[in-house]
């Protein structure tokens, strides 16, 4: 028997029924008033409760740059770094993610500052906007081999579509880099700390980024970010150096120009040469699909635009038998599934973007056949029961005189890629209704999580009779 309880017993074996009864529910009393005093206090104070909602607001995918697009150890040597950011949505508090993904050993930061710099294509930086990066507390960071690190949070005010300078600073080279060679923007390399220096003249200038993977700002509970899963047509081969005219980003402008969708980020994770089915200059679509999608803060939508290369690679060097032809078509078909599903079970919606038209490309001269691949996939991807909505991008690309083709007045030369011209036409064939209805529906969903939680702690109470009066839902 507990200490301090007693029971009579009336007979041999047996006790009073209404007294362990009694007792049973005094006991009942006293755990359901602590377990009401714990939840109203981790209400209170439990970061899950109170916890800041981060939504990414800028991204780049990550891989092993390729010897001509790696820096040399000895520029990597007592270096620092510039490199400025196209940020989407704005917030008052950001905090910064860095990669050490494809390394192989521990990378050390001796320093990160970010800093508002006077243009998307200056190393100089808006006097008194500079900011120190802690981690934990402390201003270097070593990020083991294979991760990603986030910053702590600074109070910094980052207004929709500007730019931000994210300065490192290493003392030595990593084993090996990790970066992002399609940047389409300039940054600046000198030798020595001179992270918090307003400029860094003659800096030696590259066009990739490098260690950089991510900025997330804290935003309004309703915000929430379009991740752009693709490849060199998404990263934006051709488009402006430091201009920021990819699709991806016209999209962002014309949400953000918008009363109704100024609450959405666009996340572009679009890697040149990128398969679904191969690796190439990074992981294939279906490999990152973690990383670069599931993983990003805040995100809700997804638009895939991708296979073009898996077309274009299977008969860059001749055609191949028909069973080849259909077998890459239904690989395909499947890879699609995949991210369908993954992206499902973290209640995120899919949207497919059809393959645009590449016949003429001197890299890889499609024949027939291949372009009939392309339009067997298209199909599908049109197809109702696939995708939860469908952006029609061939529709918008093509010559009308010449259906395989792209619109000569929309590509930039190479009959694969889109001219500016041809990326702003992308973006803006894209209903932004895709997004407000959703918005709508989240909003509903989570005002009622919200009054259920209030009830399921209201009804943390004690029943008059002494049972728990405590109702799941």
């Amino acid at each position: 028997m507990p200490t301090g309880i007693s029971f009579t017993a009336k007979n041999p074996g047996e006790y009073d029924v209404c007294a362990m009864a009694k007792t049973n529910r005094r006991i009942h009393t006293v755990a359901l008033s602590i377990l009401c005093a714990l939840v109203l206090a981790l209400a209170a104070t439990s970061p899950v409760w109170a916890q800041k909602h981060w939504v990414g607001s800028w991204t780049a995918s990550q891989q092993i740059p390729e010897p001509n697009n790696a820096l040399p150890p000895a520029d990597l040597t007592d270096c620092t770094l510039r490199q400025i950011v196209h940020l989407s949505l704005g917030g008052n508090e950001l905090r910064v993610r860095l990669s050490n993904r494809f390394g192989i050993a521990p990378l050390l930061l001796a320093a990160v500052h970010v800093a508002k710099p006077v243009s998307a294509a200056s190393p100089k930086t808006v006097p008194g906007t500079d900011h120190t990066l802690t981690f934990l507390g402390s201003t270097e960071v070593t990020i083991p081999a294979g991760a990603d690190y986030v910053s702590d949070p600074i109070a910094f005010a980052a207004a929709p579509l500007s730019n931000l300078a994210i300065t490192i600073y290493m003392e030595a080279p990593p084993a090996r880099q990790t970066g992002h060679p399609g940047s389409r923007a300039t940054s600046y390399l000198v030798h020595g700390n001179h992270v918090a220096d307003g400029d860094l003249p003659d800096a030696k200038t590259v066009e990739h980024w490098y260690f950089i993977s991510g900025v997330d700002v804290q935003a309004a509970e309703d915000a929430a970010s379009i991740v752009t899963l693709g490849d060199s047509i998404t990263d934006g081969h051709a488009s402006t150096t430091n201009g920021n005219d990819r699709w991806p980003d016209v999209l962002a402008e014309r949400l953000q120009a918008s009363a109704e969708t100024r609450n959405l980020a666009v996340l572009n994770v679009g890697t040149g040469g990128n398969r679904m089915l191969l690796d190439g200059l990074g992981p294939n679509a279906v490999a990152r699909l973690d990383a670069d999608v599931l993983a990003q803060p805040g995100v809700r939508s997804l638009i895939v635009l991708e296979g073009v290369n898996d077309l274009g690679m299977m008969t860059r060097e001749g055609d191949v038998p028909k069973t080849e032809h259909e077998a890459i078509i239904h690989q395909i078909e499947a890879a699609y599934e995949q991210i369908l599903a993954r992206a499902h079970a973290h209640g995120i919606e899919v949207i497919g973007g059809t393959i645009t038209p590449f016949v003429g490309s001197a890299f890889y001269h499609p024949g027939p056949n291949t372009e009939a691949d392309r339009q067997a996939i298209n199909q599908w991807i049109r197809a109702s029961g696939h995708f939860d909505a469908v952006i029609d991008f061939d529709k918008v690309m093509r010559d009308p005189a010449h259906p395989d083709r792209l619109n000569p007045k929309l590509e930039c030369g190479d009959h694969l890629h889109p001219s500016p011209a041809g990326y702003a036409a992308m973006a803006d064939a894209i209903p932004l209704s895709l997004f407000t209805a959703h918005r709508k529906s989240a909003a509903a969903a989570r005002a009622s999580f919200e009054r259920d939680e209030f009830s399921f702690l209201a009804k943390v109470a004690v029943h008059p009779e002494g049972r728990p009066a405590l109702t799941m839902r």
